[in-house]
């Protein structure tokens, strides 16, 4: 196909998805295609000012104040409430706090109280390294032993010895999407539970925490939940779960009656036993402000934007720059909102991308990571990333010795 017809193709998609164009609601660089909201989310129009006023009228003007006036103390919930909109959690069982990583340790030890005398964590071999090394620590700390299985081998991998199966929604590097439902139904019939990884999922694919009976689940807040940079992460916990829940870090908001001042810790009921200490207020209300670019969608529809810009991207790719070896699935359905290829000089290509306006991402050793937000993406955007794609390939621009160094940051 050439880029005329590309071009003519991509029109006539972005006619047919008009209704779920959502550009107006962020701001964007002129001149860019970002490709990176995987990593971190473009800032969503209505974030700024909401700052603003967090920080010159709520914490400016009425000070201390706003722990009451303006909800800072229900913030977590209220605000999980938002994320679990997205995610298929009815309201109650989301509580936005903390990183990642402090989500996942906590979940972790909350499943090792709700399976004693279960001796194994089941999660897959490369999964992302933040997830390994949690899943260490904890591992060493309750007595697990880890063991490792790719999601073909998961099925006869779930003895009765098996306490939880941690995995990621959609893995980081190929973008490829597990079954959800599938891998918790059969985790379940073994006696184990099921802690999921969210973070290249929510926002961008339906998730259906409550609909296949998940049991635990964390993610951040600022990749498809355009957060911002250091967004507060959140912790799911099914209510069936809540009233055994074993907070491992049991800080003063997570407590019965925080401002009794009690000195035995007794947790609160619901879900605000899983709150530990003073969220980040700021960050928090940063990230409230991004959910309202979601009003009014459904993360279904969404879904279907993503799916046919993931499916053009993917086949312009393979029409224009013939031999591509993708990283990510063939099949839509096995695919979450990222399209990933393999090339021996990927951190090359991504520089010269970016040189071109075309915004995308390299994981190691040779991923090149497309990533799709559907919201504010369109199909003409991606011909435009195409033909640069194009073009760095044709001309060499990602040998230039400019692109050799690696920053810090790839």
């Amino acid at each position: 196909m050439t880029f005329d017809e590309l071009d003519a193709r991509a029109a006539t998609l972005d006619a047919a998805h008009a209704a779920t164009d959502l550009r107006e609601r962020f701001l964007l660089p002129p001149g860019t295609v970002y490709l990176d909201g995987n990593s971190l989310g473009a800032l969503p129009r209505s974030v700024p000012a909401a700052v603003r006023d967090a920080v010159e009228q709520q914490w400016g003007h009425d000070l201390v104040a706003s722990w009451n006036t303006h909800g800072w103390w229900d913030a977590p919930v209220r605000v999980g409430d938002a994320i679990g909109r997205l995610v298929g959690a009815a309201p109650g069982q989301v509580v936005v706090g903390d990183s990642t990583s402090v989500r996942l340790h906590q979940s972790l030890h909350a499943a090792a109280a709700l399976r004693p005398g279960r001796s194994v964590v089941l999660t897959e071999p490369g999964s992302f390294p933040t997830d390994q090394y949690v899943i260490a620590g904890v591992a060493d700390q309750v007595g697990w032993r880890v063991e490792h299985a790719t999601p073909a081998e998961l099925a006869a991998r779930l003895t009765p010895d098996v306490a939880v199966v941690v995995l990621s929604h959609v893995d980081y590097r190929t973008g490829e999407l597990l079954d959800l439902p599938g891998i918790t139904a059969a985790a379940h019939d073994a006696g184990a539970l099921v802690l999921w990884d969210l973070c290249h999922s929510a926002g961008a694919v339906p998730v259906g925490l409550d609909e296949h009976h998940v049991d635990l689940a964390v993610g951040c807040g600022y990749k498809y939940l355009n957060g911002g940079p250091g967004a507060p992460a959140y912790g799911y916990v099914a209510a069936r779960h809540q009233d055994a829940f074993v907070n491992v870090v049991p800080g003063w908001h997570g407590h019965a009656q925080p401002f009794a001042m009690a000195d035995d810790y007794v947790g609160a009921p619901g879900i605000s036993r899983a709150r530990i200490g003073t969220p980040p207020m700021l960050s928090l209300l940063a990230l409230e402000a991004a959910l309202q670019a979601f009003d009014g969608v459904e993360i279904g529809d969404v879904r279907a934007r993503s799916l046919s810009l993931t499916r053009f991207l993917r086949d312009a790719i393979a029409d224009v720059v013939p031999g591509s070896a993708f990283a990510s699935p063939e099949a839509d359905e096995r695919r979450g909102s990222q399209v990933a290829l393999r090339h021996p000089d990927a951190y090359g290509i991504v520089q010269a991308l970016a040189a071109r306006g075309v915004v995308g991402d390299f994981r190691t050793p040779d991923v090149v990571r497309l990533g799709v937000a559907a919201p504010y993406l369109t199909h003409t955007d991606l011909v435009t990333a195409v033909r640069a794609l194009h073009e760095v390939l044709e001309r060499g621009e990602h040998r230039d010795p400019a692109w050799t160094t690696r920053n810090a940051v790839t």
